[in-house]
């Protein structure tokens, strides 16, 4: 059986070769006893790959689904809290906020056109001399 694999897998290196070209050395095929440990270098994702039937099978190792199967639950419930508008609700502000934000900027505005009258009024009091 061992013989079997081995020259199977060798039988698919070119064909893995092949289609590995467009991402070449993302992963990575190590033997480990009766199966292959495939390697995702990009992700470190670790895969349990077994020759079945003629074909390379690839199952994720128990520790990374089981991180993914804890992910997965923490995505669902913070999708059920934003869907129950824990943070949808606090999207549009409040009419004080607003009425907060409209007075800075009028003062900001009154302030900048004051200065542009100053810089007006500097500059007909102190004319540049006519050059042409």
């Amino acid at each position: 059986m061992k013989a079997f694999v081995i020259a199977f897998g060798i039988f698919l290196m070119p064909f893995a070769a092949a289609a590995a070209e467009a991402d070449a050395g993302r992963f990575q095929l190590e033997k480990s006893g009766d199966h292959f440990v495939r390697l995702d270098r990009q992700t470190g994702a670790l895969s349990i790959c077994q020759d079945k039937e003629g074909a390379l099978v690839c199952r994720m190792a128990a520790d990374e689904r089981a991180a993914y199967e804890d992910e997965l639950d923490r995505l669902a419930k913070r999708v059920t809290a934003l869907e129950q508008g824990g943070v949808i609700q606090r999207a549009l502000p409040s009419d004080a906020e607003v009425d907060r934000s409209i007075s800075i900027m009028e003062r900001m505005m009154k302030s900048f056109m004051g200065m542009v009258k100053e810089f007006q009024a500097e500059e007909n009091t102190n004319p540049l001399p006519q050059k042409t």
